[in-house]
């Protein structure tokens, strides 16, 4: 096997890894969504993934040395999205079904393929444009114009995917000089400073919102878990850890429209949770976007894996 297909091998195995870690996240944040504010849970669960990167990082052969960087401004505009990119998923996902958010916000790696061409210049032939193009309609499918279903909640959510896209484009750009550790320490300090600042401004409640208003999860007063919440905090940081480190990884060393398909393992993963811990399933409206959505990007997968093979034994065609 070519040092290029155990290259691709792996960051597909830390894309799907990375998607089922992050379910948990979806997860824990939807099962908090009810009670707590989105700051205070964002803050918590930074603490916990900024102590498992230190960790790993100190334990890896690198040491913290891979923290440093050059690159600060890059860092701060990355973490800026990343941080536009949860508050409007999260705010979402407390509206909307975990099934439904989730199929919704996969329009994220259809904007990858779209951004690969436009920013990478990364090759994207017709094919891949169609899948593009049937992933689209389901994302429409999904949000229902027309039926009273699209709402702030939907537009957040994908607004979230945009800047989700957008952060990999970056994290593309930024590989040959930050490690995967540090794209995430970063990202960890953004959350934990801006979720403080926020718990310092309007942790008291004074901005609090009317229950079942858009905005409602962002500006709830703060208090003090219970311990039968604890599992919910712990999971979502132990998960935005590792599953970030398993994401970055994966754009950083791998061609972003092969990556991007492979996160559609974490649809069925929601569809799961939603049914066992929710108690939600999906309508045949949704089933059907589901279907468009994941069934573009496993097309797009097997077109891949066609042009792999090809580049293997000659040159490779137009039509990708």
């Amino acid at each position: 096997m070519s040092t290029e297909a155990k290259s691709n091998r792996t960051g597909i195995l830390l894309a799907i890894g990375g998607a089922v870690v992050l379910s948990m996240n979806d997860l824990a944040i939807k099962a908090l969504s009810g009670d707590y504010a989105l700051h205070q849970v964002i803050l918590l669960r930074a603490v916990i993934g900024m102590a498992l990167v230190l960790g790993v990082s100190w334990y890896s052969g690198a040491g913290l040395r891979q923290l440093r960087t050059r690159r600060r401004g890059a860092h701060l505009l990355r973490v800026s999205i990343v941080m536009v990119s949860n508050i409007t998923y999260f705010v979402g996902l407390s509206l909307m079904p975990l099934a439904d958010a989730v199929a919704t916000a996969f329009v994220a790696p259809l904007f990858v393929t779209l951004m690969s061409s436009a920013v990478l210049k990364e090759q994207v032939g017709p094919r891949r444009w169609a899948a593009v193009g049937v992933g689209m309609a389901g994302v429409l499918i999904m949000t229902r114009p027309g039926a009273g279903v699209i709402q702030p909640a939907a537009i957040l959510v994908l607004i979230s995917a945009f800047c989700y896209a957008s952060s990999h484009m970056m994290t593309r750009r930024m590989r040959d000089t930050e490690s995967a550790m540090a794209l995430n320490f970063y990202v960890q300090c953004g959350f934990i400073v801006v979720s403080s600042l926020f718990g310092l401004l309007v942790g008291d409640g004074h901005l609090a919102q009317a229950p079942g208003s858009t905005w409602e999860f962002l500006f709830r007063p703060w208090h003090m878990p219970p311990l039968g919440d604890l599992w919910a905090f712990a999971a979502t940081g132990v998960a935005v850890g590792v599953g970030g480190l398993m994401m970055s990884q994966a754009y950083r060393t791998t061609e972003a429209a092969l990556v991007a398909p492979f996160e559609y393992v974490g649809m069925p993963m929601a569809i799961f949770w939603g049914a066992v811990v929710f108690g939600t399933f999906p309508d045949h409206t949704a089933w059907a976007g589901i279907a468009l959505i994941c069934g573009a990007g496993l097309y797009t997968l097997w077109r891949e894996t066609v042009r792999k093979k090809d580049v293997d034994v000659a040159a490779p065609s137009g039509d990708i």
